[in-house]
């Protein structure tokens, strides 16, 4: 196990096979009727303003009972003194053509959540001053992002696990990098998506995966040969809705 929990989507079960293939759960329904973000909204100068003088917005939960669960268990854990802070960077690259996601593919041979796609972060160590320290020390250590050519403009709502951890999801502006020095252990690629398409909901896929213990539902966002879905997908349709309204 790396040192540090890559937070992911957690087992949607405690039933889900090991060799879970989200990509073979159906489609339940697409968004396509909800508003795209515009280009406006999508320039770096809105985005900083919008997280300056945010709106009321409501964020999405993905699946009401796996989140009650959730929540259940972290009220336990707080109680208890068992709930891990965890920090994961969003990062948004200067493009002359557009702003861009800079997206991470975990190598095939991890214990947990092997060959899936994720934001660079972990869990934040005793010495992190909080979770844009976090954020950046991850994201440097993953994929050698320079923390000076980061400019972090605002957080995400805290997207809590039903594996006891609160990860806070720090947005930044990224000044792009010739090369990415990946940790070879644990990143096995990093790519880019526009972020115009994955603020588009006609993108955004909802699946529904039936079992023993009754149905579950998270988003995914297939871009390319890359299968983005569940805690990344789940925390780029609250930035969605943050950027719409």
């Amino acid at each position: 196990m790396p040192k540090n929990f890559k937070p992911q989507e957690p087992k949607l079960s405690n039933a889900t096979p090991l060799n879970f293939d989200a990509r073979a759960i159906p489609v339940h329904e697409v968004c396509s009727d909800q508003p795209k973000v515009t280009a406006h909204h999508l320039d770096p100068s809105s985005l900083k303003q919008r997280f300056l003088n945010p709106p009321v917005w409501r964020p999405e939960i993905t699946d009401e009972s796996r989140h009650i669960i959730a929540a259940d268990i972290i009220s336990k854990r707080q109680a208890a003194g068992k709930v891990t802070r965890a920090a994961v960077l969003i990062p948004l690259l200067l493009k002359s053509d557009g702003l861009s996601v800079l997206l991470t593919q975990r190598t095939d041979h991890l214990h947990d959540h092997a060959g899936q796609i994720s934001f660079p972060g972990g869990r934040m160590d005793p010495s992190d001053f909080d979770p844009n320290h976090t954020a950046l020390r991850e994201s440097e250590e993953e994929i050698g992002l320079n923390p000076q050519g980061v400019e972090i403009i605002g957080h995400l709502p805290q997207y809590l696990t039903v594996s006891g951890y609160s990860v806070t999801p720090v947005v930044g502006l990224v000044k792009p990098q010739a090369e990415y020095a990946l940790d070879v252990f644990e990143v096995a690629d990093v790519f880019e998506v526009p972020l115009h398409f994955l603020m588009d909901p006609a993108n955004h896929q909802v699946r529904v995966w039936e079992s023993d213990q009754g149905s579950r539902r998270f988003y995914s966002m297939p871009y390319e040969n890359r299968f983005i879905w569940g805690a990344t997908a789940g925390m780029l349709r609250n930035l969605y809705h943050l950027l719409k309204v």
